[in-house]
């Protein structure tokens, strides 16, 4: 039962956290102009002792849009090159690579010194609203009737506990509730999809590309964990190294992270060492709003 789980986040010291941790990011996305289609930019909180995917994502895609006149983004595409620092400034480096009526692309390197972090293509797409057609959105509980992914922390096996309370102490910058624990939480193994809910904890304005890069920070929480929990070997979370080697979004509708968003993640494939997994996110209307992809490198330590 998850009936003793639940519970707000606004007013508890979990939500100061979780605001501190979206100041960052915020701040992390206020690109410092080098001229020349060259930014530089500041990071998040460090959880990891190295940069979160999601952060890169975002700055990728927010740094591509500053070049882009009128067209809105509508996919990213970005390959995880090597980890980065979170003490050093992110340079951020956008190549036009083609400007038509309709449609732009650019390619974007994330970098830390001599480091490449990233390197992405985003492509932005002025798009007519008529025709739709949505994916059925999984048959879930409310986002209030489940728990918070830190309610799952104390559940955690003690082996695993101080591990699990970084997600506490410097938790993400969206608040998520999922209806089970994660592997990194002591959670099983066990097929087929799992949905949780998302959004980031306070409003954050109008602008759509700032909801967009959001989006793509948040699309890239639990993507390694949905490997571990469908992977058909046992999967110790302490044996297993996992890491992203690439990422793709695809943004079918403007979206606003400061609602809520149900984010359905499946394992497409299990080959060798390499996983597929792929997403699609909901808005709580039960629009298709976005579309993702991963693979994963799931290998003994």
């Amino acid at each position: 039962m998850i009936d003793d789980l639940t519970g707000p986040l606004q007013g508890t010291a979990l939500e100061k956290a979780v605001l501190t941790s979206l100041d960052t990011l915020e701040q992390a996305l206020e690109l410092q102009s080098l001229g020349g289609n060259r930014f530089r930019a500041t990071n998040e909180r460090d959880r990891f002792g190295r940069l979160f995917g999601g952060q890169l994502l975002g700055q990728a895609l927010y740094a591509a849009a500053r070049t882009v006149d009128q067209h809105a983004p509508h996919s990213l595409h970005g390959y995880f090159v090597q980890t980065g620092a979170s003490d050093v400034p992110v340079d951020i480096t956008v190549d036009a690579v083609r400007d038509g009526r309709s449609m732009a692309t650019r390619q974007v390197t994330l970098a830390q010194g001599e480091r490449t972090l990233l390197t992405a293509m985003a492509s932005f797409h002025t798009n007519p609203r008529e025709s739709a057609l949505d994916a059925a959105m999984p048959d879930v509980a409310a986002p209030e009737d489940m728990p918070l992914l830190q309610h799952w922390v104390p559940r955690a096996p003690e082996s695993m506990r101080a591990g699990a309370q970084t997600w506490i102490d410097v938790p993400p910058a969206v608040e998520m509730r999922i209806g089970e624990p994660t592997s990194f939480l002591g959670g099983g193994q066990r097929p087929g999809p799992r949905s949780h809910w998302m959004r980031v904890p306070r409003p954050v304005g109008d602008d759509p590309v700032l909801h967009a890069a959001l989006l793509a920070y948040a699309s890239d929480y639990l993507m390694l964990d949905a490997a571990m929990r469908n992977h058909p070997q046992p999967a110790d979370y302490g044996a297993i190294a996992a890491m992203s080697l690439d990422h793709a979004l695809w943004l079918h509708r403007p979206v606003r992270l400061d609602e809520w968003h149900l984010y359905t993640q499946e394992t497409v494939a299990i080959s060798g060492h390499r996983a597929l997994i792929r997403g699609v996110i909901h808005d709580e209307a039960g629009r298709t709003v976005a579309s993702t992809a991963q693979e994963i490198l799931v290998r003994p330590r």
